[in-house]
């Protein structure tokens, strides 16, 4: 069996795929071959779980009125499942699970889709996701006195 037909049937399935070995595209072009719906979720600039949800909100465009919360997250994504004929697929980029201030909130996110995953097999649809897991955050530079303009010179 092929990388990529291995890579169709795990979609299938559903649940958490391992994307270590896979780039995102290669990801995205098996979702689309098993005519699933892909979203890419952006995490690499979160840095709290509010912020990881606004990304999985703005990647998959949930309703404006989204929670903000692990509930709502599982409702929109299990209501999102059912609206996609074959299925969901999300690539999680750059999730900074090794950063101690989201390591929980991370796991936390992840248990939520493997019961969104658990709910879409039980309801006859599929939903899958990969992460791309990344480690803490780089620590901010510190911060420099901004040079005085030349317009508050006084020559």
């Amino acid at each position: 069996m092929s990388q990529a037909q291995s890579l169709q049937t795990k979609l299938q399935k559903g649940g958490l795929i391992d994307v270590s070995a896979l780039t995102q595209q290669q990801a995205l072009d098996a979702a689309q071959a098993a005519e699933m719906t892909a979203f890419v979720v952006n995490c690499d600039r979160a840095r709290s779980r509010s912020a990881v949800l606004r990304a999985i909100v703005k990647a998959v465009d949930f309703p404006e009125f989204f929670g903000s919360n692990l509930d709502a997250l599982y409702d929109c994504l299990c209501d999102t499942v059912l609206d996609h004929k074959n299925g969901l697929f999300l690539w999680f980029d750059h999730l900074h699970s090794g950063d101690p201030a989201l390591a929980a909130d991370s796991e936390a996110i992840l248990a939520v889709c493997a019961d969104a995953a658990d709910f879409a097999a039980n309801n006859d649809s599929r939903f899958a996701y990969g992460v791309v897991h990344a480690g803490k955050h780089p620590d901010p530079e510190p911060s420099h006195e901004p040079a005085p303009s030349e317009a508050s010179s006084t020559d």
